[in-house]
């Protein structure tokens, strides 16, 4: 299982399609004077789509992303696209960082100089790591999943073998938001002898709340009655993509500016910028993430996660917890914020942390304060 140097090349047929499929697009109606009431506003999504069409440059970015380390490894059979950069420092802990949906490992393009270089960012150079950013199974460069039972739980597995096996690290750490922090809870509970610690920004493992379990504090009940108006108003998108993720497929995987819609709408409800996207990221930042969903042909892939995850849950058994030493970090804007007897009842939780402002995208939106985090967490398991 030996790592392979990978650079990222598309083709310039597949870039001409896509700005043919933006020229032609069919547009729907909407009703006057709805702003996002509806769903994705048509007039920023045209903004965003002429943008992406007449200035937005693939070949710029995808230069950036060239200036990282990457590799691709086959690791059972499954081709594992990953960013792998050395630290700079007497001793760099190695740190395996999972994206979510719909993000990609180019959320991770700010904070991955900062923790591999500290002392080039304002930090100290002990805090050094060894930074691995791998691009789940189904997204990005990564193989797309052929077969069931691709879970979060299974890509635990699968990447305590590339940290192991592929790029030799008998220990590490791990991080991850969204799907990532339910990766990296898998990683603690299924493989805790590898690890030295976890960081995530969400609890994502379901406590036993049966005969016998802790009553639930107030402050739990309302975190429990929060997250049901969340399903309930916000949820909608989880819901399809967990029951029938075939059949939104075809619209997402055949038409640019759908796929740019649905992912756009996300970043603009869960990140903290009252309801002006751009004002915490720009057009190229949006541009870049929902451009390798495009020429990779992963939406469809990688939103099966979603029905894989409601057949393969991590439910802890009465008095079970994950005992590896962890950190929370809770943005006020996130989709979820917890409250810390919740995240005590599955984590052996040594750190947590209430940030100011910041929402669900935090290494793109909050990159100084997110590293921050990471440092301090760590810092104490050195």
């Amino acid at each position: 299982m030996a790592a392979e140097p990978f650079r990222i090349s598309v083709p310039d047929d597949v870039l001409e399609d896509l700005r043919r499929r933006i020229a032609n697009t069919r547009w729907p109606d909407e009703i006057p004077g709805t702003a996002w009431d509806y769903g994705s506003n048509m007039a920023y999504v045209r903004e965003l789509a002429d943008y992406w069409l007449n200035e937005y440059d693939w070949r710029k970015h995808e230069a950036f992303l060239n200036g990282f380390d990457q590799y691709r490894a086959d690791v059972d059979g499954m081709g594992v696209h990953f960013i792998h950069v050395k630290g700079k420092g007497p001793n760099p802990m190695p740190l395996l960082i999972t994206h979510g949906w719909p993000s990609t490992f180019w959320e991770m393009h700010k904070i991955i100089p900062m923790l591999t270089d500290p002392a080039s960012h304002g930090g100290d150079a002990v805090d050094s790591f060894d930074v691995v950013v791998p691009s789940m199974p189904s997204f990005g460069f990564s193989d797309r999943t052929s077969e069931r039972d691709w879970s979060p739980l299974r890509v635990s597995d699968l990447w305590a073998k590339l940290m192991t096996q592929v790029l030799g690290y008998e220990r590490f750490a791990a991080q991850g938001g969204d799907w990532g922090a339910v990766v990296t809870a898998g990683l603690g509970h299924r493989h805790p002898e590898k690890m030295i610690g976890l960081h995530v920004a969400s609890v994502s493992p379901l406590p036993d709340l049966g005969p016998g379990s802790k009553p639930l504090t107030q402050a739990e009940e309302n975190y429990l009655s929060a997250r049901a108006r969340w399903r309930e108003t916000e949820g909608a998108y989880g819901h399809i993509q967990g029951t029938k993720p075939q059949t939104l497929s075809y619209g997402l995987t055949d038409s640019p500016v759908g796929l740019a819609a649905w992912i756009v709408e996300k970043f603009r409800a869960w990140t903290d910028c009252n309801g002006d996207v751009e004002s915490v990221y720009t057009k190229d930042e949006l541009l870049t993430n929902i451009t390798i969903y495009w020429v990779t042909q992963t939406i469809s892939s990688s939103i099966r996660i979603y029905y894989e995850s409601q057949r393969d849950t991590l439910s802890l058994p009465l008095g079970e917890r994950i005992e590896v030493p962890t950190a929370l970090v809770c943005f006020p804007k996130d989709i979820s914020h917890p409250p810390r007897e919740w995240g005590e009842r599955v984590f052996d939780i040594r750190q947590w942390t209430e940030m100011p402002d910041g929402g669900h995208f935090a290494a793109l939106e909050k990159p100084d304060r997110l590293v921050e985090d990471i440092r301090s967490h760590f810092r104490r398991l050195r």
